[in-house]
């Protein structure tokens, strides 16, 4: 079954996943190997702790598995897992009070030499001084590479309202970075 999954589109998964048994667990492990490491690294980047968005990105799946069990319909699958991640991230900011210091995420191999290192966790500082609004509207669409209208329609802004956050997360790390890309060349 696991190898048929693959050749199956996102809603017929769904549809698979209301079921009970082996096909419902092929088409979890479909869905999971599509978009669990899309998801999971949204969740590391908003959160700025590894572990509390490991718990989000879990939750995130669970909440999945029981709408698609109730047979809600989804047309797009990973903009509504990414809904359910982002709600469940802002709850957890919300009922979180106190600020965490961001840890750095970015995988670097051990032969990238130490200003590309540098490079990359002054970019990575930089996302983390982003105010929330703008850093999920980057994060979206730089890293997770959904074009403006699915971001809109994951975070129920208008368009327009998208591109302004995008353009001025740009301009705020632009303007952070600046000193640090003079000294780096």
């Amino acid at each position: 079954m696991k190898n048929q999954t693959s050749q199956y589109s996102d809603q017929e998964l769904c549809i698979l996943l209301s079921d009970q048994g082996s096909s419902a667990d092929a088409a979890f492990a479909e869905i999971y190997s599509r978009y669990s490491s899309r998801l999971h690294a949204y969740c590391v980047k908003i959160m700025n702790d590894y572990d509390e968005a490991s718990d989000i990105f879990q939750e995130t799946f669970i909440r999945f598995v029981q709408a698609a069990r109730n047979k809600s319909e989804m047309t797009n699958v990973p903009a509504f897992l990414l809904r359910i991640a982002r709600n469940l991230c802002l709850n957890a900011k919300r009922d979180k009070k106190q600020t965490t210091e961001p840890m750095d995420y970015m995988l670097v191999s051990e032969d990238r030499n130490y200003d590309k290192k540098q490079l990359l966790d002054l970019i990575d500082d930089a996302l983390s001084k982003l105010s929330e609004e703008y850093k999920e509207a980057f994060v979206l669409r730089e890293y997770d590479g959904f074009s403006y209208q699915e971001i809109a329609d994951i975070t129920g802004l208008s368009l327009s309202n998208v591109k302004i956050r995008v353009v001025r997360a740009k301009n705020q790390i632009r303007e952070i970075l600046q000193p640090y890309i003079k000294e780096l060349s």
